[in-house]
């Protein structure tokens, strides 16, 4: 079933957009202060998720003013000028030091994602976008997942779920997301592979407004594997897994040599290119689109998204830090929470 977000209210209040800031001692925080400096009104109907604390240290080591409305539950005030910021972990109001992550934060950061979560299952919040985290802390404080996106669809449920990134000239899904490499082909199968490309041809039509998505699939081998010659997998589980989706409906293409599938003319025929590990489908997303792309989780219950970028410790407080991607993140998850064509 899908969120009651986009549909539910609170007291009267449209439900707000959260945002999470992840690693606070990253540029999360600077993401969202330069973003709120460039474009006020983007934050207008949003609230952050995060210790108040963090943000201010930030301004003030950034030479920002910024006006913080504390609020005491995910409601904005819909204030132009004004950034809403909501603790949902009063005891959490401790400083951080710019660039030094420490574990002692850790379980504040997975807090805040988990209420910004629970939020949008609720149906107290239209949707969530996240700042990046430092996952290396997160695994020393005992965090038990990969990442945001296996952590969030545990917290859903655990419905089938799909890694999908986004930018203007380009969308890729993942098969596999936060693997060493050589973990890659144990971990692909047809089932998963099936459920994968069925839940980005589902969330283009509810999400992104698209009626009949074009996919196509990523062979994981060079030249597709050379009818075997150069690996099995392209015959014993990607082939096989586009044709059981092309049974249940879905218009799909592959498994295709992936160094001639991104190139301009074969990428434009398609809605999204699934590909069969991280950097398979992140190299030519972020070499088209680095800074001003989006990363999606699709298959939950509600919409998240997040920036294209990481933690960047050795940028924090840097005139160079670009909050472009969180501006992007925020104006994608508007238009997927209203299932418009984008």
């Amino acid at each position: 079933m899908r969120g009651k977000s986009c549909v539910n209210s609170a007291k009267g209040h449209a439900p707000p957009l959260l945002v999470t800031l992840g690693e606070p001692a990253g540029i999360g925080p600077d993401c969202v202060i330069r973003a709120f400096a460039i474009q006020p009104e983007a934050f207008r109907d949003t609230v952050i998720v995060a210790p108040p604390i963090w943000l201010e240290d930030r301004a003030r080591l950034l030479g920002l003013s910024i006006n913080i409305h504390r609020q005491n539950a995910p409601r904005a005030s819909r204030k132009t000028g004004v950034i809403d910021v909501w603790n949902p972990i009063p005891g959490a109001e401790n400083h951080v030091l710019a660039g030094r992550p420490r574990t002692e934060t850790a379980q504040a950061v997975v807090d805040c994602i988990r209420k910004a979560a629970m939020s949008c299952l609720r149906g107290e919040a239209l949707a969530m976008v996240t700042g990046p985290i430092e996952k290396a802390v997160l695994r020393q404080a005992g965090f038990p997942f990969p990442g945001h996106t296996e952590f969030l669809a545990s917290l859903a449920g655990d419905p089938p779920f799909a890694m999908m990134l986004a930018g203007k000239q380009l969308r890729v899904a993942l098969l596999t997301t936060h693997l060493p490499l050589r973990d890659v082909p144990r971990a692909l199968n047809v089932e998963q592979a099936v459920r994968t490309i069925c839940v980005v041809s589902r969330d283009l039509k509810q999400r992104f407004g698209i009626s009949s998505p074009r996919l196509a699939l990523c062979a994981l081998n060079p030249h597709g594997g050379e009818q075997g010659h150069f690996g099995e997998e392209e015959r014993t589980i990607l082939a096989p897994a586009v044709e059981q989706a092309r049974r249940q409906g879905v218009v799909i293409e592959g498994p295709l040599p992936s160094d001639t599938l991104f190139s301009p003319i074969m990428r434009s025929r398609f809605d999204a290119i699934v590909c069969c590990y991280h950097d398979q489908g992140l190299i030519p997303l972020k070499a088209l689109n680095f800074g001003e792309a989006v990363n999606i989780t699709l298959g939950l219950p509600f919409v998240r998204t997040s920036v294209d970028h990481g933690t960047a410790l050795d940028r924090v407080g840097s005139p160079e830090v670009n909050p472009n991607s969180l501006l992007a993140a925020l104006s994608m998850a508007r238009r997927m929470a209203a299932g418009v064509r984008h």
